[in-house]
């Protein structure tokens, strides 16, 4: 028996280097897995490596229909949904206040927060007690730096949303948390990195690896343990958590 053995999850950027991690590690124990996210080619290629107990649907997160086609889709594929993982994400611009883009700002909050929002109302009038609802927010939900508005606000913003929730929903026994990674061994990552410091990419990532205190970015299958243990019954007492996973960056 693994220990999501039964349940059925719904993962939204579900083709990314964390959401691939993570419905490989939810199916290795037993999950049944939906990937939602904007590129059909990488989610058929991701559904297809996972096997039958998957599916997929192109799905833009600041959508409300969209967001409730998925969910329902979920529901009439696997039958129930016990497992709510949002992790759809843009790295937004890269900017001084001042010059900050307007449209990047709102783009942003909207993927990352309003993504998050429509997911979590889609999905609660499915879910039972026990079930789990998790965010990806960043390292830069619990700290900040400059010329990240977009993408800083919107993580802090998850936080607020999250525990929001969890406190609604704590008297149904549904679990709220949000996951905080740091720097990630990933394409995503790297933009950031470069758009960040100037530099290229060997040197931005070495740039970054002086400010983690553990010396190296995560690998996306760390991540995607951290979110594993907050999906399945081995963190059934945290709800409104904020669980940093960034090689100590937020001490």
């Amino acid at each position: 028996m693994g220990r999501l053995t039964g349940k059925v999850a719904i993962i939204t950027g579900g083709e990314g280097s964390i959401g691939m991690a993570t419905a490989r590690a939810f199916v290795a124990e037993g999950a049944s897995v939906f990937l939602a996210g904007i590129s059909a080619p990488d989610l058929e290629a991701g559904a297809a490596e996972l096997g039958s107990q998957s599916a997929w649907r192109v799905t833009d997160v600041t959508d409300s229909a969209q967001v409730k086609a998925a969910v329902d889709a979920v529901v009439e594929r696997f039958g129930r949904l016990d497992v709510v993982v949002a992790n759809a994400g843009v790295k937004g611009a890269t900017s001084a206040i001042a010059d900050y883009p307007e449209d990047s700002f709102d783009h942003t909050l909207a993927v990352h927060v309003r993504g998050a929002f429509l997911l979590t109302k889609h999905a609660v009038p499915h879910l039972s007690r026990g079930a789990s609802v998790i965010f990806t927010s960043s390292v830069v939900g619990l700290t900040a730096a400059p010329r990240i508005a977009g993408y800083s606000t919107a993580k802090h913003a998850q936080v607020g949303l999250m525990r929001t929730i969890a406190a609604e929903l704590a008297p149904r026994g549904i679990r709220v948390n949000t996951i905080h990674p740091g720097p990630v061994n990933n394409e995503f990552q790297h933009l950031v990195e470069e758009a960040a410091t100037g530099a290229d990419r060997e040197a931005a990532a070495s740039i970054f690896d002086g400010m983690i205190p553990l010396g190296r970015h995560a690998a996306p299958e760390e991540i995607a343990r951290t979110i594993l243990f907050l999906a399945s019954d081995d963190s059934s007492f945290m709800t409104g958590a904020t669980l940093a996973v960034d090689g100590g960056m937020s001490s």
